[in-house]
């Protein structure tokens, strides 16, 4: 019956305009926690077969809900808040969730990977474009369109200009996006080592080229990005 209920839910009569964890969700959580904690010491193997049954039925059920909002990234922070409240409730009911429990470990993980994506793009887009077409290029080489002092300049100069502002912005987004503190703030620690990793790699690129030198007055030291991304890891 719970697994009929399922697979004729209707998403769009279920779906509401908040990114925060579906009741359906909590449910499905909440009986597959007692499900897993009954069934620990009499392994009854098709109780497990129904359980896994259970759990693609509500994946694909919570799949066709996040599409119904119209961007990726609240799909994403949608699909987040019901991964990691589904983990805490069968943590909560013991050692024992097993295989579902590493599943929705798996696209907790995938998930949070995507969202840092979209939160750097939103306020760091021309940087990452250049980093992942342009910074692995040769400066030096003899190809069509060597890096040049001119190309880079622009990105040197936007991110020293408002690298901060827009670390702050990133956090007040989390804040606001995750039901669990402690998972935004492993999201947003997630996001800032990323943007950390991206502004070295332009940083090693910007020592190749001739006359990069010129740009190191506007260059941020990495030691400062250290600094900023500590500062936020002291609000666990």
């Amino acid at each position: 019956m719970h697994l009929n209920s399922l697979r004729n839910a209707n998403p769009k009569l279920l779906w509401e305009d908040d990114i925060h964890p579906h009741y359906v969700m909590r449910r499905y959580a909440e009986f597959a926690a007692s499900l897993i904690h009954l069934n620990f010491e009499f392994g009854d193997g098709q109780l497990e077969l129904n359980m896994e049954r259970l759990r693609m039925a509500v994946d694909d059920l919570l799949m066709k809900l996040a599409k119904l909002f119209p961007k990726p990234k609240p799909q994403i922070v949608f699909l987040i808040n019901n991964y990691d409240m589904t983990i805490a409730v069968l943590k909560e009911a013991g050692a024992e969730g097993g295989k579902i429990q590493l599943h929705f470990e798996e696209l907790l993980k995938s998930n949070t990977a995507l969202f840092v994506e979209e939160l750097l793009m939103e306020h760091f887009s021309d940087l990452i474009k250049f980093v992942k077409t342009r910074a692995s290029d040769d400066p030096n080489s003899s190809s069509e369109r060597p890096i040049s002092v001119a190309e880079v300049e622009p990105l040197v100069k936007d991110f020293a200009s408002r690298w901060k502002a827009a670390i702050e912005l990133m956090h007040k987004d989390v804040i606001t996006s995750f039901s669990n503190f402690l998972c935004g703030m492993e999201i947003l620690r997630a996001a800032l080592t990323q943007l950390l990793l991206y502004y070295t790699r332009l940083s090693d690129c910007i020592k190749r080229i001739v006359g990069g030198s010129a740009l190191n007055k506007d260059l941020v030291s990495i030691s400062s990005i250290m600094y900023e991304i500590k500062k936020y890891s002291r609000t666990f």
